[in-house]
């Protein structure tokens, strides 16, 4: 295999009769395969919604249990609390040491959980300071339309007000610190090329 994967962004836009879109995109290595925890961030030009509440589908909460963190990849909007409950039989000491937000939750247990207030956008890689092979990744977006991709490598994001917008995707092993920004084609179909870290040195899950 080789050591850079294609992300594949097929972008299909539904107009609606209200002037909203639904952005689908497909997300897929080099090889054909699906890539999952792939974030997508879109942001209309117009800067529709801004200043309003962000609150999405899933649970504000990054689960340690069966010595991972779950989900791998965590979307939260800019200013929300998160939850941090082990649901392991063994204690935690939760950090994240990033310009994003550091902060430590010290040895807790089983059916205990803390909390942190994430006030700026950007990644928050996180790991546990008694279990080195735990990994995670709190996204922390100011923007709406944030999905990640699933298993399938698909992501949905409805709704989105008509007019330009730009189209990032970030990934846990892409090379670059920042995600990749791109306008949003007039066709509705652009192809994003996002070169990820070499094998070795990407995290498993």
């Amino acid at each position: 295999m080789r050591s850079r994967f294609l992300l594949a962004a097929a972008v299909a836009l539904i107009a609606s009769p209200s002037l909203a879109l639904d952005l689908a995109v497909t997300v897929k290595g080099d090889d054909g395969l699906p890539l999952a925890n792939a974030v997508v961030v879109v942001r209309p030009a117009s800067g529709a919604a801004a200043g309003q509440p962000i609150r999405f589908a899933w649970p504000l909460k990054m689960t340690q249990q069966n010595i991972a963190f779950d989900p791998y990849v965590l979307i939260v909007p800019v200013g929300s609390t998160v939850g941090f409950p082990n649901k392991d039989k063994v204690r935690h000491h939760v950090y994240s040491f990033s310009a994003t937000k550091s902060f430590e939750l010290k040895l807790y247990g089983q059916q205990e959980e803390r909390t942190v207030t994430f006030d700026k956008a950007g990644v928050a890689p996180l790991g546990c300071n008694i279990h080195d092979s735990m990994i995670g990744y709190i996204f922390v977006t100011d923007s709406a339309f944030s999905a990640k991709s699933d298993a399938s490598g698909q992501v949905l994001i409805r709704s989105i007000p008509a007019g330009a917008a730009s189209v990032s995707v970030w990934h846990p092993d892409m090379k670059a610190r920042a995600p990749m920004s791109t306008p949003m084609a007039a066709s509705g179909r652009q192809v994003v090329v996002l070169p990820l870290r070499p094998p070795a040195t990407r995290h498993k899950h």
